[in-house]
Order: C-alpha cells, then structure tokens, then sequence
C-alpha cells in the first residue's frame, strides 16, 4: 500500500499524524524542496492551500503517481 502524505503548515497539518499519514511541516520557499523529497512510494499528497500556491503546476504536474488533493481554505 502506498503512502499517504499531508504537507504544510504545522497547524493545519499535525493532527494527522494521528490516522497514520507521513505529515511534512514545511512553508514557504520550504514547501518546493520537501516536495522534491517526497517517499518514492507516496500514492496520495494532501497539501494545504498555503502549501498548494507554493508549489508550481509544473511540479504537480510532474508527480503522475501520486494523487494530489489540496484542502479546502
């Protein structure tokens, strides 16, 4: 089973831990480079709105083997 990963700020992203998630604290220019370390194994990457707009669609657009969903504001 793949890997679930929730990325962003640490108060909005902590609590997941809790259900088993890989929970990545990053803001800012910080987002991009824990981006690019993402587990080759990760199947779903929730991002935070902060984290989302940090990120270029050319990332995202890179990262086909993953689900990426970003939550709601």
């Amino acid at each position: 089973m793949g890997q679930v990963v929730v990325l962003g700020e640490p108060a909005r992203v902590m609590g997941y831990a809790l259900a088993g998630a890989l929970v990545i604290e990053a803001e800012g220019e910080d987002v991009a480079r824990a981006w690019a370390l993402l587990p080759p194994e990760t199947s779903l990457v929730v991002l935070t709105p902060a984290a989302a707009r940090a990120l270029d669609q050319t990332a995202l657009a890179e990262r086909r083997d993953a689900l990426i969903v970003t939550m709601p504001a």
